[in-house]
């Protein structure tokens, strides 16, 4: 089996899948049903949770949660920090989920820009070694750049997550010798994380090397989500099993798919 390992745990799928920006939780279900995912992620700032000795959640414990949309004994849940913007806002998030028994593990998101969403990777790589310390299993989501990423895995990153594009935008991977050189340089799982738009996307992403591929916008605002869920679904394994068979190097010119030896007249 050609399973994605992480830190200590084995997951059958490549895709991971979040949960935001689907028209009703309903079809979230479906969506991740057909996306054949068994790791989901999550915000802790969008959740209702209560914290162990009877504190809650702001919200008030009464009120539906995604989470009861989430079927736990089939998906590992990821929580995230989407919607920090500096180390502290991130780490505080994260102890947060821990606290409330979410998950040890996080995928953390410091943004430095509003506009762009683009990560601040000094705070990124700051958060990281507190929440490593403390024994989160950290997969930060960062730009594609491979020396941030190098940073990251000596900070304890348990896997790197460069972004193909803008998240939500739908680009596709904008700096393809980026992400091979990463992959290339990393001792640790590379996913490529946010601007995936369709299904070439997630395949190009595996043909380059990434160990697999996060994302949401794509699945979740596509017009048919549970289509859109399947199609990555099976990109993603056509992808990972291209880069595993080898693809055939690039020609200038034609060459002949049969030899011409031995034909009648030669």
């Amino acid at each position: 089996m050609d399973n994605l390992v992480i830190a200590d745990k084995t997951f059958a799928s490549r895709l991971i899948v979040g949960t935001g920006k689907y028209s009703s939780l309903p079809i979230m279900v479906r969506a991740h049903e057909a996306s054949g995912a068994d790791m989901i992620t999550v915000a802790v700032r969008r959740v209702t949770i209560s914290l162990p000795g009877g504190g809650g959640a702001a919200r008030g414990s009464k009120e539906e949660s995604l989470l009861d949309y989430i079927d736990r004994s089939k998906y590992f849940l990821l929580p995230n920090t989407a919607g920090c913007y500096n180390a502290d806002e991130a780490i505080r998030t994260a102890r947060l989920g821990r606290e409330a028994g979410l998950s040890n593990w996080v995928k953390l998101e410091v943004i430095g820009d509003q506009r762009t969403l683009f990560p601040d990777n000094e705070e990124l790589v700051a958060a990281t070694r507190v929440l490593v310390r403390e024994g989160f299993v950290v997969l930060p989501y960062t730009s594609d750049d491979p020396v941030v990423c190098r940073k990251l895995e000596d900070a304890g990153a348990a896997a790197v997550m460069p972004l193909g594009a803008p998240i939500g935008s739908g680009l596709g991977i904008q700096n393809v010798n980026n992400i091979r050189i990463i992959r290339e340089f990393a001792r640790v799982p590379v996913i490529v994380d946010a601007g995936v738009g369709t299904a070439s996307d997630a395949a190009l992403a595996m043909e380059l090397g990434a160990d697999g591929v996060l994302m949401n916008t794509a699945i979740a605002g596509a017009q048919d989500p549970v289509a859109m869920a399947e199609a990555m679904k099976l990109a993603v394994r056509a992808g990972r099993l291209a880069y595993r068979a080898g693809r055939i190097p690039r020609k200038a010119y034609a060459s002949a798919s049969s030899p011409v030896e031995g034909l009648v007249g030669r």
